[in-house]
């Protein structure tokens, strides 16, 4: 799972993998060290409360909420991803978006993207 923050908003990437086993069990955390204790953590998470995509921030972990009937259809069918614009307090919004993670989708990468989906626009070179 990637993750992408790029002022108010935050985008993540899924491999094949991934969204088969947020599918089966619902939520998915990365975590990175920071040493000292100090750790950054991100996760996806399905809710059967929540109408739409929103996101939470505490103890240092973002967590992004999907309801369960988005969740359903992203693991199941072949749509890419969903996006909201999340009203935050003050006014603005926070734009998510949770997509799965497509091959060649970042250029000349030197990483592992045999679990990526094939890229429908764009053949690996």
């Amino acid at each position: 799972m990637k993750i992408r923050i790029k002022g108010n908003s935050i985008r993540i990437r899924l491999t094949r993998t991934e969204v088969e086993a947020f599918g089966k069990d619902g939520y998915l955390e990365e975590r990175t060290a920071f040493g000292a204790g100090n750790v950054f953590a991100y996760a996806l998470a399905r809710y059967h409360t929540h109408a739409s995509l929103s996101a939470d921030f505490s103890n240092g972990k973002i967590t992004v909420l999907m309801p369960a009937s988005m969740a359903d259809e992203w693991t199941t069918t072949d749509v890419v991803g969903f996006s909201e614009n999340m009203p935050i307090e003050g006014g603005g919004s926070l734009f998510l978006l949770i997509e799965k993670d497509f091959k060649c989708i970042d250029g000349d990468v030197n990483e592992d993207q045999s679990d990526n989906y094939d890229n429908p626009l764009h053949v690996c070179e």
